[in-house]
């Protein structure tokens, strides 16, 4: 077996573990500044719409020798506002000059076939008006909103309205990055941005759905027993799924950053940018979602029901017995009036903030199961 699969497989029997919940203020303070930051970015610098949500017109010529700075500097002489030029495959330039009418566009395709010595004949012309950007900006609100709306009802059904709140800020978080970075970078905002956004949606979910159901499933019966908290039980379910969120997300973003590096940068496909950056951004900050802030968000939500602070209550009252006693905080001994047995507990399971390996070596008969009360 290799390494890293080693590693995962300690992990899912908590063998060895890190303790992300525990350490969740961390995470919340990193979220928070890069949030922060990206609003300030959203805020100071605002998006480059591009030309479909402002309208104005796109130029696009045969193949030619002038350079893509040359023709930026040529369509905006002949404008009068900022120009956008990408070089396309063919060896010929699309010039892209926001705010102009259809008079103007005229003017400007005989300045540049002029500037460019090229046919004007040859220069093909679009008008697009701001009316299009404005109905797909429309559609993808209504979408999006749609989506989380029967996220957050899933969620509720399926596992509790907490894990449907944290699933839910957890998604505003990514879209807040993703949108922030692409105010400081400057990418153009297309079609191609939103589409984007609207997919990384699904890849950010399904992390999140992933550790929720491994807690479902551990949290079942868990006021029964008195050696795990649930902040614990759900530490344990982050490990035990952790090399599978970092192999799903290493898979996706591979091919995501080969669009966006090689297409992007080498190749110039103004549209692989528009995408694959969103993309990026959004599958990078939905992984970082789902391990450092959905799952301790459900954990901070659900230790404020009153049945679970008594069971912390309990577990940290058993615990400092036991050492007073001298016992292994581990395995604390059993108290005469503990309903639970030690075949119900999970044994190959190290306590939450672990690092490394057990002290103890690990049953492997056992500890497959969730913490549980007395078997009937």
């Amino acid at each position: 077996m290799s390494k890293l699969g080693n590693l995962g497989a300690r992990l899912y029997r908590g063998e060895v573990g890190y303790d992300f919940v525990g350490k969740r203020k961390i995470w919340y303070g990193i979220s928070i500044l890069i949030t922060i930051t990206a609003i300030v970015g959203l805020a100071v610098r605002g998006l480059n719409m591009g030309i479909e949500f402002e309208g104005g017109a796109v130029f696009t010529t045969p193949k030619t020798s002038v350079s893509v700075a040359q023709a930026e500097r040529y369509a905006e002489d002949a404008s009068g506002h900022d120009a956008v030029v990408q070089e396309l495959g063919s060896g010929g330039l699309r010039i892209q000059v926001a705010g102009v009418d259809t008079a103007k566009s005229d003017q400007i395709k005989a300045e540049l076939a002029k500037d460019m010595d090229i046919k004007s004949e040859s220069i093909n012309a679009d008008l697009v008006g701001p009316s299009w950007g404005e109905q797909i900006s429309k559609k993808a609100w209504t979408g999006l909103i749609i989506f989380m709306v029967l996220v957050v009802i899933y969620l509720a059904i399926a596992f509790e309205w907490r894990m449907a709140a944290a699933a839910l800020i957890a998604l505003i978080h990514d879209i807040t990055i993703t949108v922030g970075v692409y105010a400081l970078v400057g990418f153009e905002v297309t079609q191609g941005t939103i589409i984007g956004l609207l997919t990384i949606l699904g890849y950010s979910l399904y992390d999140t759905v992933v550790v929720f159901d491994s807690l479902k499933e551990q949290s079942k019966d868990l006021t029964k027993q008195t050696r795990w908290t649930y902040s614990e039980v759900a530490n344990r379910s982050i490990n035990s799924t952790l090399v599978r969120s970092i192999n799903t997300t290493v898979v996706a973003l591979l091919p995501v950053a080969g669009l966006l590096f090689i297409g992007g940068g080498f190749l110039g496909a103004g549209m692989l940018n528009d995408i694959s950056l969103s993309l990026f951004v959004g599958l990078a900050a939905g992984a970082y979602s789902s391990i450092f802030i959905a799952t301790p968000l459900v954990a901070d939500l659900k230790e404020t029901e009153p049945q679970m602070k008594a069971l912390k209550k309990r577990v940290l009252a058993k615990r400092a017995a036991a050492a007073a006693k001298g016992e292994s905080v581990e395995s604390p001994a059993r108290d005469e009036d503990d309903d639970e047995s030690p075949d119900d507990l999970p044994q190959d399971a190290a306590p939450a903030g672990v690092v490394g390996p057990r002290t103890q070596p690990a049953s492997r008969g056992r500890g497959r199961g969730r913490p549980s009360g007395k078997r009937r």
